[in-house]
Order: C-alpha cells, then structure tokens, then sequence
C-alpha cells in the first residue's frame, strides 16, 4: 500500500485531496500544519511514500519543514501545493521534489506522484 502524508492549513482542501488519493488506492494522513517536528514525527511513524504539502512562498514554515524532512530523508519525495503563481520556478530552490499548482486537475495531480513513487522490489 502506497503512503501520502497531505498537509494543507485549508480542512476543505484537505479533505478534497485525502478523497481524491483514496478513491486511487493511496492510503493518505492528513495533517493541517508544517510544524516541523510533528512533520518528521509523523514520517518516523508512518513511513510514507510521498510528502505533499501546501506552501506559501512568504510563508517559512513549509519552506524549512521542507528542509529539515530532506535533510533526514533525502531521497523521500516531498511535492509543493500551491497557488503562487511561480511555483514553477522556485519549487526546486526550496528543496521540493516537484510541485502542483492549485487548483490542479485531478489526472495531474495523480500523474506528478506516481512519477514520484517507486515502484515496489
């Protein structure tokens, strides 16, 4: 079973996107924040495929959640939700493995992260 960590600050959001993965077969855990500490807790725990999380380029604290997940597991994807309007170009300055802009379209979304899953050995 393929695991999603999927963190958003907005419940709907949130909600829309554990759906979305679960009706695709991922089992997902949601969280609402970028605390750091609770973000590598929970990968310590969980052991998840993939990280995706809502980021705010004005906003530090995904940007250095980002980091420290990369830092202590640097091959664990970790893909940038957001709405800015040039994710495109600074995703990858931040230390993200890729990024899907909101609002995304749902075969995007699906597409971006099983190129980011390994498959099984």
């Amino acid at each position: 079973m393929t695991t999603i960590i999927v963190q958003d600050n907005d419940p709907s959001i949130l909600e829309v996107l554990s759906l979305a993965l679960q009706i695709k077969g991922f089992t997902t855990i949601s969280i609402d924040t970028c605390d750091e500490d609770l973000m590598l807790d929970m990968i310590d725990k969980e052991r998840p495929h993939v990280v995706m999380m809502d980021i705010r380029l004005s906003d530090e604290d995904c940007i250095n959640a980002c980091k420290a997940i990369k830092q202590k597991y640097p091959h664990l994807p970790v893909i940038a939700l957001s709405c800015n309007n040039n994710i495109h170009e600074q995703y990858d300055k931040h230390g993200f493995d890729g990024y899907i802009s909101k609002p995304f379209d749902l075969d995007l979304l699906y597409s971006i992260l099983r190129s980011h899953i390994q498959p099984a050995s």
